[in-house]
């Protein structure tokens, strides 16, 4: 192979090979097959329903808004990168709370920006309660988030205002019916947008008795006419510490009836488990202490690049911008922090990268020539390169721009600034990449 993107082809990566049935929670015949893992970095809500108790710290409970800890994006994307390598049929990277992902907006589409970069292969699913999901559905399309899950609990406004205490939205809290008039036309935009951009579309509805239950094939008949793919009636949990904890769980009796009378309708899913925020492996599978303990030392950022290296490096040309892909990079500028400069940080040195050629052994050798360095700001990298480099403990940064602005990230743990975000557009069509050793895949 050469080293046209990565260690593969580019004409081999120009197509990236998605198998969008292996999403357990949308086919029922992947759900002993194929694995989700959850990753827990949304902890705000921008509304309060009458049923969600949310815990950060309870390993015990299994039900949606429970996780043991937060993430951040950087957290996250190594944990999912080492989650990969040590379960095989993890087939989608979810960000499912514990609060609503589009409340932690930066947090999220960071996190789903660092896994598509370094597993093009994978599916990205998020699930929300739409809110203020609608600037973000251009970009949710071009990282190529393949399904998502709108939870829905009524299309009646009046009905709405029972499920919820309050909904907030650009900056205002509304209560009451004004609360349920914001929401159901919010969801109802949602569902439209996304469509629209092509996603898949799930729709969760709380079979909540006495409130909705009589309520949801109504639901299931509007979704479906908006062109939402299936929905999931899922019997309410009565949870301690909620308006709705004196509340009966639905019995199977109701249950069945309301999935039957939507499943009239829209297609049904029958197999939730009703996840956690940090569920990781086969949707029937409890978390493993394995599995809690690899998610608490993510927590604690033993899973990132060694911070205590001195340096990062920058593919430049001429050492002031990132402009140059991994691959193409003859050279590398090398950078400390120094707080005697007026930026804050000081040029080191250059260091020469290997000669191309020799597949996976030039990404080892890069590894070591590196190997003091906590990071690597690049313009793209290949998923072979980065999954090589992050073993050697070296963080891959794609970015554009100031190289100031990838040291500010890095050392200071500031946020790129939009600008310096590379927009995530694989190596395809209308790519730059034409086979040049590029590593762009």
């Amino acid at each position: 192979m050469s080293d046209n993107c990565g260690t593969t082809t580019c004409e081999e990566s120009t197509n990236v090979t998605r198998d969008f049935s292996s999403h357990p929670c949308f086919n029922v015949e992947a759900k002993s097959k194929f694995g989700r893992a959850h990753l827990p970095v949304a902890p705000r809500c921008n509304i309060q329903c009458n049923f969600c108790n949310r815990k950060f710290d309870c390993v015990n409970e299994s039900r949606p808004g429970v996780t043991s800890t937060i993430l951040t994006p950087e957290q996250a994307a190594a944990y999912f990168d080492l989650i990969l390598e040590k379960k095989p049929g993890i087939s989608v990277a979810g960000i499912a709370g514990p609060g609503d992902p589009f409340a932690n907006p930066d947090e999220t589409m960071e996190t789903l920006r660092l896994v598509r970069q370094r597993h093009p292969e994978s599916l990205l699913c998020v699930a929300s309660n739409g809110v203020d999901i609608l600037p973000y559905v251009d970009e949710l399309a071009r990282l190529e988030v393949s399904h998502l899950t709108l939870t829905m609990n009524a299309i009646d406004p009046k009905i709405s205002s029972q499920v919820y205490a309050w909904v907030r939205k650009d900056k205002r809290v509304y209560r009451g019916v004004a609360a349920g008039e914001v929401m159901v036309a919010a969801q109802k935009e949602a569902l439209k947008a996304l469509k629209a951009a092509g996603i898949v579309v799930k729709i969760n509805s709380i079979i909540i008795p006495g409130v909705n239950d009589h309520h949801i094939p109504e639901i299931a008949a509007y979704v479906a006419e908006m062109g939402a793919d299936m929905q999931n009636c899922m019997p309410l949990i009565p949870t301690a510490g909620t308006p709705f904890e004196e509340l009966p769980q639905p019995s199977g009796e109701m249950v069945a009836r309301v999935r039957l009378h939507s499943g009239a309708k829209i297609s049904q899913m029958t197999h939730c488990a009703r996840c956690r925020a940090d569920a990781i492996g086969l949707i029937d599978q409890k978390m493993s202490p394995e599995d809690l303990d690899l998610l608490s030392r993510a927590g604690q950022g033993q899973l990132e690049p060694d911070n205590t290296r001195p340096y990062v490096a920058a593919a430049s040309i001429e050492g002031l911008l990132v402009n140059q892909h991994l691959g193409e990079a003859a050279r590398f500028v090398i950078f400390q922090e120094d707080s005697s400069t007026e930026s804050g940080f000081k040029f080191v040195e250059i260091r020469k990268a290997p000669v191309p050629g020799g597949g996976g052994e030039r990404w080892k050798m890069l590894g070591d020539t590196l190997n003091d360095c906590r990071a690597i700001l690049v313009n793209a990298a290949g998923p072979s390169p980065t999954l090589t480099l992050k073993r050697a403990g070296i963080q891959v940064i794609e970015m554009e721009g100031m190289i100031e602005d990838g040291l500010r990230h890095v050392f200071k743990k500031e946020a790129l600034p939009a600008a310096a975000r590379r927009k995530f557009s694989g190596c395809s069509s209308g790519s730059s990449c034409r086979g040049t050793g590029t590593g762009c895949g």
